[in-house]
């Protein structure tokens, strides 16, 4: 099958633009600006507020709601602040907005000129269902912020933030797909094992979403112990009433568990590798597995070093890039082991 370098551009392009509204995603939440857009139109918000006026009547709006009312009126917050805050909350919109458009017209153009074949077209309409379902976790999410408390819901927030990493690798997978058309001889134990770390890695950028929501970083700042020398922090037990709760809701308990998961991701990842030494790969499988042994590693380092410092932004924000290029890496060395 004849490449087509175009559509395989456009849907590497898409990849950019989620890496990119990831990245503003997460300067958004670590600048606390998610909660500044308490109302939103789709075509009247497609611009910030374009005189003094409208901005102060949005600010006012702003001050309605309980981020305002009960944190922000204590510390001295100016139009200045609130302009701020705005700017990440809107500019990570509109980069949803401009993802919607070079996914859709691109689309319509291909489909006009018959340039996606009908296995490539299926999985274009599951993009597209996508990044609509994604539209309405955003939504979701930050209405749970609006009501009584001033912070969105954790899981609501771990939601958006995974489907966006599962957007990503699904429409990285496809572009594979069609930038690799030929057959490899796929290693069977190898793919169980690189689906299995897949699942694990997933489940770690699970309560990567449940750290940030509870800003459980910011506390037991201390490694390879929580703190006071504990392995497991007496202070999990005491969080909440059961260890279902303990482990999902409790700022102890979901670092125990993220902190802990990290070194099932690592080990998991180091096993893959040495396993493939077994076998006979070809140069796109090894590069994958080289490249996801490195990642790791450097992953870790920055997990460890965003707790010793708790989380400042830079730190916080590099910690998120890197699981995008763990996940890219995982995606394409699964691909090249499966397909």
């Amino acid at each position: 099958m004849k490449k087509d370098k175009a559509v395989i551009y456009w849907l590497l392009s898409g990849c950019v633009l989620v890496f990119i509204m990831v990245v503003v995603g997460g300067i958004t939440r670590l600048t606390n600006s998610g909660l500044s857009m308490t109302d939103w139109h789709l075509v009247t918000d497609t611009f910030p507020p374009l005189t003094e006026a409208k901005w102060n009547a949005a600010f006012e709006e702003y001050k309605k709601f309980p981020e305002y009312q009960k944190i922000n009126i204590h510390n001295d917050f100016t139009l200045a602040d609130y302009k701020f805050i705005y700017f990440w909350e809107w500019f990570h919109r509109f980069i949803g907005r401009i993802i919607g458009l070079v996914f859709i017209i691109p689309f319509v153009y291909f489909l006009i000129q018959k340039r996606i074949n009908k296995d490539t077209l299926s999985k274009c309409f599951i993009l597209l269902g996508m990044g609509a379902l994604q539209g309405f976790f955003g939504w979701f999410m930050v209405k749970s912020g609006l009501v009584d408390h001033p912070d969105v819901s954790h899981f609501r927030l771990a939601l958006h933030l995974t489907f966006a990493f599962i957007t990503f690798a699904y429409t990285l997978w496809v572009a594979l797909d069609l930038i690799y058309p030929e057959r490899n001889q796929v290693i069977v134990p190898l793919k169980k094992l690189a689906r299995i770390t897949l699942v694990f890695l997933v489940i770690q950028i699970i309560y990567g979403g449940f750290v940030a929501g509870l800003s459980a970083g910011l506390i037991h700042n201390n490694w390879p112990l929580m703190s006071d020398g504990q392995f497991f922090h007496e202070s999990i037990a005491l969080e909440k009433d059961s260890w279902l709760l303990r482990f999902t809701e409790g700022k102890s308990g979901v670092q125990f568990v993220h902190r802990t998961m990290a070194y099932v991701v690592v080990g998991l990842i180091l096993f893959l590798y040495l396993r493939s030494k077994k076998y006979t790969l070809s140069i796109q499988q090894q590069n994958g597995l080289n490249a996801l042994v490195v990642l790791v590693f450097v992953q870790f380092a920055l997990g460890v070093f965003t707790l010793l410092y708790s989380v400042p932004l830079w730190l916080g924000l590099l910690h998120q890039v890197m699981a995008f290029f763990l996940l890219t890496a995982m995606t394409y060395t699964l691909h090249r082991l499966s397909k």
